[in-house]
């Protein structure tokens, strides 16, 4: 037999000995795993999420046609539920005048997403006498971050009491400054207006540093009450707070205010210093 034809009857030998592709592949589990080899589960078998996955027994009882005031009612989805909130924004002590004085500043709500009883009040207890105000408010929201406020305010101190009818307006302007703004209308012509903005700057998520500013302005003179016509009275504060609950943050600061014009005048006769800048240490809280 000639050589080519012995070459070729080997080659076809050879081929016919040689195993299947099938039966190079690893069978046990363990060869499986070494050779990076997984079997797939056949199409009518359940895949491993499916078998881990134990769905929940059917409904007892089918639920009947119901109206959409029913269905709020049920799953308390309701927009318009009362809730109310007290915040001590500030109680704190400092030192004004050379007397010890103790301040405070609180607001109380009631009421739905729409409208709210709204309460305010601020001011300081020194050597047992009181000055402050109060006030009495309806509160409307008119957009996202806005709402408007009117109602009743009250002066109170060591001179006359004074009364006034309240026009305002808050909420959180753009870069988070939460804003509060109002205009008065009092007895025998007075006017007034106040004006805050305050920003909380996050240095973590319970230590934050809140800068703050107010400003008051009046339309009269009222030296019974140390009070003179336009500019009254600026004050800057800056706290810092550690929120050791969300709901109970200590705080120590520096506050810093100057009167003006008239109402500065009436301060330096009364022996008092246009300007002071003081160091306070309070409590920042709500429920």
């Amino acid at each position: 037999m000639k050589a080519p034809a012995m070459f070729l009857i080997a080659a076809t030998m050879s081929l016919l000995a040689a195993p299947t592709r099938a039966e190079e592949q690893p069978t046990s589990p363990h060869a499986q795993h070494q050779h990076g080899y997984h079997e797939a589960p056949a199409a009518d078998e359940p895949t491993e999420s499916e078998r881990a996955h134990i769905p929940p027994d059917p409904p007892q009882h089918v639920m009947g046609d119901m109206s959409s005031e029913r269905m709020i009612e049920l799953m308390q989805m309701e927009d318009d539920g009362e809730y109310g909130m007290i915040l001590l924004d500030q109680l704190e002590w400092q030192q004004l005048n050379g007397a010890d004085a103790l301040v405070w500043e609180l607001d109380a709500w009631y009421g739905d997403d729409y409208n709210k009883i709204w309460f305010e009040t601020e001011g300081e207890r020194i050597d047992g006498d009181d000055e402050g105000r109060i006030e009495v408010m309806w509160d409307r929201i008119f957009s996202t971050w806005w709402s408007v406020q009117t109602g009743l305010r009250q002066d109170f101190g060591q001179g006359p009491t004074r009364n006034w009818l309240d026009f305002g307006i808050q909420g959180l302007a753009p870069y988070f400054f939460e804003i509060d703004a109002a205009l008065y209308v009092g007895e025998q012509g007075r006017t007034s207006a106040r004006f805050s903005a305050e920003y909380d700057m996050l240095i973590t998520q319970r230590l934050i540093l809140q800068p703050e500013l107010e400003a008051r302005a009046f339309g009269k003179d009222d030296p019974e009450n140390g009070i003179g016509s336009g500019l009254s009275n600026i004050e800057v504060g800056l706290r810092l707070r550690y929120e050791i609950r969300r709901e109970f943050a200590p705080y120590i600061g520096v506050h810093w205010e100057r009167k003006f014009g008239r109402t500065a005048t009436l301060a330096r006769d009364e022996g008092e210093d246009a300007s002071d800048i003081v160091f306070v240490a309070g409590l920042h809280a709500w429920f």
